[in-house]
């Protein structure tokens, strides 16, 4: 019985001691081999801060509050914001593509000219945002929220040429 119980083990050991190997080299990797944007903002207080035209791709904005925030024409693309807060935020231009923004507060944000394209908005509040040329395009969004930002969608996008109204479903 105890010969069974060793043979058994084996394939375990095996695949825990490659497990562990594997996890070694991945946290001594040099930081050359890291993505450019690997910062991480989870739950930070950037209220105020300027991120105006930089690349942010990638990057995790998680619980962090970004009231008043400047984001202009920065790129968001793919990011983390999930349980953030941009309210009075301006993020005019700004590029949040395929970004995961589930539950997201942007209370009276500037989403001018914004491309949410391929977002998902889920639980996200836009109260008094406002969003003349922003494009939801593809966006996962509350039917609710889409209904209640059609009363005041205004706008085509300068660069993807969709109408707000349009991207939202509106009638």
């Amino acid at each position: 019985m105890k010969h069974k119980v060793k043979a058994w083990l084996q394939p375990i050991c095996s695949v825990l001691l490659l497990v562990w190997v594997t996890g070694c080299w991945l946290l001594n990797t040099p930081a050359v081999l890291a993505q450019e944007n690997t910062v991480n903002y989870t739950l930070a207080d950037l209220r105020y801060q300027d991120f105006s035209n930089k690349d942010l791709h990638g990057t995790s904005f998680a619980g962090a509050n970004m009231q008043e925030a400047n984001f202009q024409g920065a790129n968001l693309s793919g990011t983390i914001i999930t349980k953030a807060s941009f309210v009075k935020a301006n993020l005019s231009g700004a590029n949040l593509a395929g970004t995961f923004a589930d539950r997201v507060i942007f209370a009276e944000a500037n989403l001018t000219n914004t491309n949410f394209t391929d977002a998902i908005l889920t639980s996200s509040r836009f109260l008094k945002a406002v969003i003349t040329g922003a494009d939801f395009s593809g966006a996962i969004l509350d039917t609710y929220e889409a209904k209640l930002m059609c009363e005041r969608a205004d706008g085509v996008n300068p660069v993807t040429g969709v109408s707000t109204r349009d991207s939202l479903g509106c009638r």
